[in-house]
């Protein structure tokens, strides 16, 4: 069976992974650079103190600190 198509909404339902870099900080989810910028409230994820990985608490996207 094909897999559904995944449209803006649920591609920002569905757990996604994205690296971001110091420079990107201060982190909120949804990036303001991606489609889906108003699909939730915005929420700053503490990175850093997390210990260079955070998980948004609306959407499940999780984000990685690579520098």
């Amino acid at each position: 069976m094909a897999e559904p198509a995944r449209t803006a909404s649920t591609a920002a339902k569905s757990p996604l992974r994205h690296e971001v870099h110091r420079a990107d900080l201060p982190l909120s989810c949804p990036l303001p650079s991606q489609a889906v910028w108003n699909e939730h409230p915005r929420v700053y994820l503490s990175i850093v103190e997390d210990g260079g990985r955070s998980q948004c608490p609306y959407c499940g996207s999780i984000y990685v600190l690579v520098d």
